[in-house]
C-alpha cells in the first residue's frame, strides 16, 4: 500500500471545491449516505491536512433520542437548527471532540457525525497531534489507522475543537471545507448506531465496506 501523501497532493486539493448547501439541504440519512467517499479539509498556516470520510452516522433532530436535539433548541445546539452546512462540534467524555455537519433547512434539526477519516495527506502533523510514535513514517493500515479512526481521533489528527470550529459554514471556502473529487464507494453497509444507548438499535451508521480505516464493524 503506498503512502497515503502520495495519493493526493495539495495542488489536487486546492482545485477541489467545497460541497454546496444544497448538499445537506436534505434528510440526514441520505446526507450521511452521500459524504461516504468525500474528503474533509484542513488548512492551517500554509499545511493541508485531508482525509476522506467512510464512516458516519445519522441524527434526526427532535423525532430522535439519541440526538442532541431531541429536546429542543439550547445553547449548546443551536447550530444544528440554523442554516445547513455548518459544523456543530462538541465535547465528550471530558476528552474528546466530535465533528458534526448540520442538515435540513433552517429552524428544523439534523445532522451527520463525522466517525472515521481514511488520511490522504498531513501525516506528519496528524502523527504529532495525535502524539504518536512509530519506527519511520507509517505505511500500514493498522498504523495509519490509529490517526483518524474514530470521531475523536480525527477532531484531535486535524486539529478540530468547538472554540476553534463550532458554527463553522463548511460549504464556502475557509480553513475547514468538505469537497469532492468524484470518487465513488463500491459498496455501502448500513449498522445501527455505535456508542450510545438511546435509539441505538436505529440503522443510521453508514460505512465504506471493507474500508481498513472505518473505526469499528467494517461491514
Amino acid at each position: 500500500m503506498p503512502i497515503p501523501e502520495q495519493l493526493m497532493t495539495p495542488a489536487e486539493l486546492s482545485k477541489l471545491r467545497p460541497l454546496p448547501r444544497e448538499f445537506y439541504n436534505r434528510d440526514a440519512r441520505k446526507v450521511a449516505k452521500e459524504l461516504l467517499g468525500k474528503i474533509l479539509v484542513r488548512r492551517e498556516k500554509g499545511h493541508v491536512l485531508a482525509g476522506r470520510i467512510v464512516e458516519d452516522e445519522a441524527y434526526l433532530g427532535t423525532d430522535d433520542p439519541a440526538a442532541h436535539t431531541a429536546s429542543g433548541p439550547t445553547a449548546r445546539n443551536l447550530v444544528l437548527f440554523g442554516p445547513p452546512g455548518h459544523a456543530y462540534v462538541y465535547f465528550i467524555y471530558g476528552n474528546h471532540y466530535c465533528l458534526n455537519v448540520s442538515c435540513l433547512p433552517e429552524g428544523t434539526a439534523g445532522c451527520v457525525l463525522i466517525r472515521a477519516l481514511e488520511p490522504l495527506h498531513g501525516i506528519e502533523r496528524m502523527v504529532r497531534r495525535r502524539g504518536l510514535k512509530f519506527d519511520g513514517p507509517p505505511t500500514k493500515p493498522s498504523e495509519l489507522r490509529l490517526l483518524t479512526s474514530g470521531p475523536g481521533r480525527l477532531c484531535q489528527a486535524m486539529a478540530i475543537t468547538r472554540a476553534r470550529d463550532n458554527g463553522k459554514d463548511v460549504s464556502t471556502e475557509g480553513d475547514l471545507v468538505i469537497v469532492d473529487d468524484g470518487f465513488h464507494p463500491k459498496k455501502i453497509a448500513t449498522t445501527p448506531r455505535v456508542g450510545i444507548t438511546k435509539a441505538a438499535e436505529k440503522k443510521r451508521r453508514y460505512v465504506i465496506s471493507g474500508n481498513p480505516f472505518v473505526s469499528g464493524k467494517r461491514g
